[in-house]
């Protein structure tokens, strides 16, 4: 089959590679109709990400239709499935929890050790998404092998096209899970640092849980104009100061709750953010962190922060005496994917949640790469790139 495969630092090709194979009874064989390009693929594109191979299959936002099932998967040939990014059993402890992410049973044992070294427990498996979690095979891809395919994919209805649902396999559970995690209470001001995918569904949930104000904070023109679709005021941060414009339109006291979008790479020619740099690139950091140190500082006392952007090391500068001196909350982690979807997808088919706004770029998996660095380098106009490997298999 054909599937996009990392090679490298801003290097990724479409290769010929074998055809997945059912390896476990409870796996599925699924043939992918849809995958996406997710602004957390950008930070392996951008080699940020440890434990990647050459060769290692990306892609973790996908839906297709099953072609093969192991003896205990509950899916049937033929049903349209989309997959979460996270793998989990649904049977482990923190599964019973709908603590799908953090699914003890996911992570194959030769894996578990680089997690453990790292971030002191092994975190669940995720597709296309570097070795540490797991080294699965994602799904930018013709098929793809689907673990635990009785507890993960959700069945979609027959006539539903893919571009309203195919999110529901990570950006708009992850969007809303920030929301969630903001504990957004009616009447409230929510600040949201990047105008992303995540950060725009951020917006559209925090409006559905009873926000009474939405402060949008990017410099993407584009993007800040698709925030303002949903009722959110906006702060290009390129061309007014985030911190005073924020106490201006909060009358000093600060947002309620603030949500960081934007994670591990923050952009903008800000002092801290300079240093970061440098740090990163003379290997003594990983992170720029520029978005969540605003954030925390920009927050009222007492507010919440939701973290639901990528970090993926060790950061200095964190600003850890203003977040107790204001007796701040944190809620962060891997969305708990499966627990969201059969909600989510009801209020797809209810038109509550539209999604397809996002989708500004449609190409033939053959097309990947440049797919990859349109993403990368124009933020502005490429918003969301979906890959339709049918499409070329059409044209042969």
């Amino acid at each position: 089959m054909r599937a996009l495969a990392w090679h490298g630092k801003h290097d990724v090709r479409v290769d010929t590679v074998d055809d997945p194979e059912i390896l476990n009874p409870r796996d599925a064989i699924i043939k992918i109709t849809s995958t996406a390009i997710c602004g957390s693929d950008l930070h392996l594109y951008d080699g940020y990400i440890p434990t990647m191979q050459a060769g290692d299959i990306l892609g973790h936002e996908f839906m297709g239709e099953v072609v093969e099932t192991g003896p205990k998967s509950t899916l049937k040939k033929g049903q349209r499935v989309v997959v979460p990014f996270t793998i989990s059993c649904g049977s482990c402890f923190h599964c019973g929890k709908h603590q799908y992410s953090a699914c003890e049973n996911s992570l194959p044992a030769d894996n578990q050790d680089i997690a453990q070294t790292g971030y002191g427990q092994p975190m669940a498996g995720l597709f296309g998404y570097s070795h540490m979690t797991g080294g699965y095979s994602g799904g930018q891809a013709e098929y793809v092998r689907v673990p635990f395919s009785d507890a993960g994919p959700i069945v979609i209805p027959d006539g539903v096209e893919d571009e309203k649902v195919l999110f529901l396999s990570d950006i708009l559970p992850t969007g809303w899970m920030a929301a969630e995690n903001a504990q957004i209470e009616p009447g409230d001001t929510v600040a949201v640092w990047g105008c992303g995918p995540v950060g725009l569904f951020a917006v559209q949930s925090a409006f559905l849980m009873g926000a009474e104000r939405v402060i949008a904070i990017d410099h993407f023109p584009r993007r800040l104009e698709l925030a303002k679709r949903f009722g959110a005021e906006t702060i290009n941060f390129e061309e007014s100061a985030t911190y005073e414009a924020l106490m201006e339109m909060t009358g000093g006291i600060g947002p309620d709750a603030v949500i960081d979008s934007v994670g591990l790479e923050a952009h903008g020619l800000f002092a801290d953010n300079v240093i970061d740099q440098i740090k990163v690139s003379t290997f003594l950091g990983t992170d720029r962190i520029h978005a969540i140190r605003q954030a925390i500082i920009a927050c009222r006392k007492g507010g919440r922060v939701s973290m639901p952007a990528v970090y993926g090391g060790f950061v200095d500068k964190f600003p850890l005496g203003a977040f107790m001196q204001k007796g701040l909350t944190l809620k962060t982690g891997q969305t708990h994917v499966q627990h969201y979807m059969p909600a989510l997808l009801n209020a797809i088919m209810e038109g509550k949640i539209d999604t397809t706004f996002l989708i500004s770029h449609t190409l033939p998996l053959e097309q990947a790469p440049e797919g990859y660095r349109m993403f990368h380098d124009n933020q502005n106009e490429v918003t969301k790139v979906v890959l339709k490997p049918e499409w070329q298999q059409a044209a042969e």
